[in-house]
């Protein structure tokens, strides 16, 4: 009389593959001289089902207990070592650690052997690698950029090739969010992000340095001009007005605002305004208030704002420049006696020119010298 077989023997003889059709064929057999009968089938697919059921009800209770154990780490980390973004990501790859060495025990009971797993892991990274690695190059810029923090949710950040600001809404391993300041959301992916030049405004200090230039004719007081120029930037709210200076790195810069001389231009001397705000988030606000009180300041002062501008200035040799005045009726003005009479004088005076020239022409051939031929002597 045959042996009932024991649970493992009748796994085994239960998970039989068909060579013909590759399925799963459920039918009783003999392994090692044992015989296996239904009941033991029975018993095997009950171990089975239980099996699924621990194996399921473990990675629930695996995924929400590591949950609250994430909760109660966060504030820790993000106190003494990590930034928020940061620590999402590496409480998220705890907790996937976590799911996965509670299912561990389930593994060899449910049929999955550890090189058939890692073969099947190997391929599926390969094919993977080949079809997403525009995608994983994005994923592992994110990666990078979470660890090594060069700007954090809510921070100030201005794209340096395209001049544009905004808030840092949501950093995660595919791309980053900007909330622009014309009330629009900017996803660039991590990959173009990390090969970009990023400028934060608000990592660590929220003073921020600006330029104002501001350009004086030649003929005003200079002196005055910078102290116009100082008082104004201190009568807008939010410049710093002064105290000790400001390091960055191994500079001091004077914190209140101060006027240089950046250079002699064209049409007048370019004034550079330095001062200091206490937020970086509305320059051009600042900016504008400065203009504003400089403009109001050099009103009735001996200091005026230089503009492009051009001096014609003629002589006797340089030819007639004719005016003409238009009334405002639009009709042409007809010509009075005095202008008759300043045509003919401009025409005496120029004919009285090309008589001297043509003078000292004839007084230098009589003397012997020959016009100048061009030629080297």
């Amino acid at each position: 009389m045959g042996r009932i077989a024991t649970p493992a023997v009748a796994t085994a003889a239960l998970f039989r593959s068909s060579a013909e059709t590759g399925s799963v064929s459920v039918t009783p057999s003999s392994i090692g001289g044992e015989d296996v009968h239904p009941a033991a089938v029975a018993d095997v697919v009950d171990v089975l089902e239980l099996s699924w059921l621990l194996a399921g009800l473990t990675v629930v209770v695996a995924w929400y207990g590591s949950k609250f154990l994430t909760d109660r780490l966060r504030p820790r980390l993000e106190e003494r070592v990590l930034r928020p973004t940061t620590a999402n990501a590496v409480l998220l790859i705890v907790r996937i650690g976590i799911v996965c060495y509670a299912f561990v025990p389930f593994a060899g009971l449910l049929g999955f052997r550890p090189q058939n797993v890692l073969l099947s892991f190997t391929v599926l990274s390969l094919v993977l690698g080949a079809v997403l690695a525009p995608v994983g190059r994005s994923y592992v810029s994110g990666l990078f950029i979470l660890l090594n923090r060069p700007y954090e949710v809510g921070d100030m950040i201005e794209l340096v090739d395209r001049e544009e600001r905004g808030y840092v809404d949501d950093i995660s391993l595919g791309y980053t969010r900007i909330y622009a300041l014309d009330n629009s959301f900017l996803v660039i992916p991590n990959e173009t992000m990390r090969e970009r030049d990023v400028r934060n405004r608000s990592a660590e200090d929220e003073r921020n340095r600006l330029s104002i230039e501001v350009c004086v004719t030649y003929e005003g007081d200079l002196e005055r001009a910078c102290s116009l120029l100082e008082r104004s930037a201190r009568r807008v709210d939010g410049v710093i007005e002064g105290g000790p200076p400001i390091r960055i790195g191994r500079s001091r810069f004077p914190a209140g605002p101060t006027a240089f001389v950046r250079g002699f231009a064209d049409h007048g001397i370019l004034l550079d305004l330095k001062l200091w705000t206490e937020e970086p988030y509305l320059p051009l606000k600042v900016r504008s208030a400065v203009h504003r009180n400089a403009w109001n300041a050099f009103e009735g002062e001996d200091v005026e704002i230089a503009y492009p501008h051009t001096h014609h200035v003629f002589d006797e040799t340089s030819g007639r420049a004719r005016v003409a005045f238009e009334p405002s009726d639009g009709q042409s003005p007809e010509r009075s006696g005095d202008t008759r009479r300043l045509e003919r004088h401009e025409d005496e005076s120029l004919e009285r020119t090309r008589k001297r020239a043509a003078t000292g022409t004839s007084s230098r051939r009589s003397a012997g010298h020959e016009p100048d031929s061009g030629r080297p002597f």
